[in-house]
């Protein structure tokens, strides 16, 4: 691995949002850690690409909702490349849609696992590898957020958008506290984008069929979201931080 180029860690890289940020990343010069959970062939799928394409790129498996998985991850990040410049906070799960008075107890636990606490518990790795308080040279975070956490995903998954608002009222509070420590922290706030998330909900086609209640008459792509997040990611975002950035097609 080059020792120059900046090193990008995101989570849930392998598929969807996740793997459309590392491509995009590798393209402009970030060292990419490609994070997966489970799905070893699609991280490296990813990881192939981004090289065959001039990248520099490595699959690192954990599962963020354990301490084991986070420990995993972040020891291997620091074998690997022994620094950490970008972090996006990808990694996510939903479920069948149901109502909260269906929702089992093990569901609500996985969930906040996950997607909430997960995304902290990076977030403060990060932190430890990046802040100037303790000896690194700064770095950006990005969140992954949801446009649920406004709407509040009612008779579909509230414990998911409830999830969500932790993740953006977390981005605004860390955002402040380690402001003046080089590290900047915001969040993208995505709507209805296609990709193959809504397998898990039960509903493959949701992106297409909630077409029509989308302002712009479409759901959006992982490209755009990712695109959003290189932005957030980049110099050119140096004086953004506490921010949550809707792309959501005005929903």
């Amino acid at each position: 691995m080059s020792a120059g180029n900046p090193v990008l860690l995101v989570t849930g890289g392998s598929r969807g949002i996740g793997a459309s940020v590392c491509r995009l990343a590798a393209s402009e010069g970030w060292q990419v850690a490609v994070n997966y959970a489970s799905n070893a062939d699609a991280a490296e799928a990813v990881v192939s690409e981004i090289r065959a394409n001039g990248g520099s790129a490595v699959a690192i498996e954990g599962d963020v909702g354990t301490e084991l998985g986070l420990a995993a991850i972040f020891s291997a990040l620091d074998a690997t490349f022994g620094r950490l410049d970008g972090m996006v906070n990808n990694a996510g799960i939903t479920g069948l849609l149901q109502r909260l008075d269906e929702i089992s107890v093990e569901r609500l636990e996985r969930m906040f696992a996950v997607n909430a606490i997960g995304s902290i518990r990076c977030a403060q790795e990060a932190v430890r590898r990046m802040s100037t308080r303790h000896g690194g040279k700064g770095g950006s975070i990005v969140n992954v957020s949801s446009m649920a956490a406004v709407i509040g995903g009612a008779g579909q998954y509230v414990d998911y958008a409830a999830t969500k608002g932790a993740i953006e009222s977390f981005t605004v509070g860390l955002a402040r506290e380690v402001a003046a420590e080089g590290i900047r922290v915001n969040a993208v706030r995505p709507g209805i984008i296609d990709t193959d998330i809504h397998i898990a909900s039960g509903t493959p086609d949701r992106a297409r069929e909630m077409a029509s209640s989308i302002p712009m008459q479409r759901p959006g792509t992982a490209d755009e979201v990712a695109k959003a997040i290189l932005y957030l990611i980049s110099d050119a975002a140096s004086y953004v931080t506490g921010a949550v950035l809707n792309v959501s097609g005005g929903r």
